[in-house]
């Protein structure tokens, strides 16, 4: 799990990676913005999360608070995120916060620990470089991820799958010129 990035990682299909050309980063921009103003998805994603969560509990994966999770390119993998993920992100103050440069890892990790914890994405979420969980991993992250794309066409959100840093640049204002 922590190993050299495959085609399948942890269930992300990089083969539905959204690539952001600047049309589809501003309407990236504008489902994002319009979805974090609705209460419903916002609300959405965090059922999600939860229910999550509570998978998670019952599994107990081990987490040896490494910061490998958020060292992408050391550990050759990658964080998607889609619309919904992003709006709530965006709603719950995750662009307020200090985005450091990006260097090939998370902005937000700060001495190996995560300063929007609680706001994460799904992807943060269910990575664990626990070996003994990896496939446990990618049934969470097939479960959940098919259940956040109903979401989206429920909720009439476009979808978007998008590198976690490419949606950090278009979204955020300090991010542009990295």
């Amino acid at each position: 799990m922590c190993g050299g990035e495959t085609e399948m990682q942890a269930g992300y299909d990089v083969r539905r990676v959204t690539e952001l050309d600047e049309q589809t980063r501003i309407n990236l921009c504008d489902a994002v913005h319009d979805a974090a103003a609705r209460p419903e998805v916002c609300d959405a994603v965090a059922s999600v999360y939860h229910a999550l969560a509570e998978q998670i509990e019952l599994r107990r994966p081990a987490c040896v608070t490494s910061g490998r999770c958020c060292r992408f390119d050391e550990f050759g993998h990658r964080l998607f995120v889609t619309t919904m993920e992003l709006a709530g992100f965006s709603a719950a103050g995750g662009f307020a916060n200090d985005i450091a440069p990006l260097n090939g890892g998370c902005p937000f990790q700060r001495e190996r620990l995560c300063t929007v914890h609680a706001i994460r994405p799904f992807g943060c979420r269910v990575f664990f470089c626990d070996e003994t969980s990896t496939d446990w991993q990618r049934q969470q992250y097939a479960t959940f991820h098919a259940e956040l794309k109903r979401l989206h066409e429920r909720l009439k959100v476009p979808y978007f799958y998008v590198e976690w840093r490419d949606a950090l640049r278009a979204l955020s204002p300090t991010q542009t010129s990295l």
